[in-house]
């Protein structure tokens, strides 16, 4: 059986975490439990984008295109990353540029959650907000989008794969990846 106990503030770390990843693989859901564990704030980069743009990702995407979103996604993740130890969850697209990638390299410890294409397919088709599967095959532009990103995400220095279980098993790996 797990624990789900939180860790004394002591062993908390003094570098944000930033969970990096294609979409679906529960950077989000994932990020919150580690958080928890971690007595550390979470903080969903999408989320912060949307506030601070005061629309979705989506229509982000629509309106301006992904060039504009990424932009803005680098903005606000610099503005995250300011030194004070938290849980930082990115889309999936965040460390691909490599401005962005470099500031979470230099400044923070990055954890790359990685899953199975069918996995992702699967926790994917639960929601219909992500812009990059508007009117495709989700498992064809995931597997496009592993043939380039993961090579990318492989720079990330802590390397967690996600399984068809418990996001607990996942905050576990990491924990562990973690040293704590």
């Amino acid at each position: 059986m797990l624990q789900s106990l939180a860790l004394p503030l002591s062993e908390a770390p003094l570098r944000p975490i930033v969970l990096v990843g294609l979409m679906g693989v529960g950077k989000s859901t994932v990020g919150r439990r580690l958080a928890a564990r971690l007595r550390l704030p979470f903080v969903d980069a999408d989320n912060e984008i949307e506030a601070a743009a005061g629309m979705s990702v989506a229509e982000i995407f629509e309106r301006f295109g992904e060039a504009h979103f990424r932009d803005g996604e680098r903005r606000v993740i610099q503005r995250l990353i300011d030194g004070t130890p938290k849980v930082i969850a990115t889309g999936g697209g965040a460390f691909i540029n490599p401005e962005t990638r470099a500031l979470i390299l230099a400044q923070s410890t990055a954890v790359w959650l990685d899953a199975r294409i069918d996995v992702l397919v699967e926790r994917v088709r639960r929601r219909n907000h992500r812009p990059l599967l508007k009117d495709r095959n989700p498992a064809e532009v995931l597997r496009e989008l592993a043939a380039v990103r993961n090579p990318i995400y492989a720079e990330a220095p802590i390397h967690v794969s996600s399984h068809q279980a418990p996001h607990e098993h996942t905050v576990v790996a990491i924990l562990k990846a973690l040293g704590r």
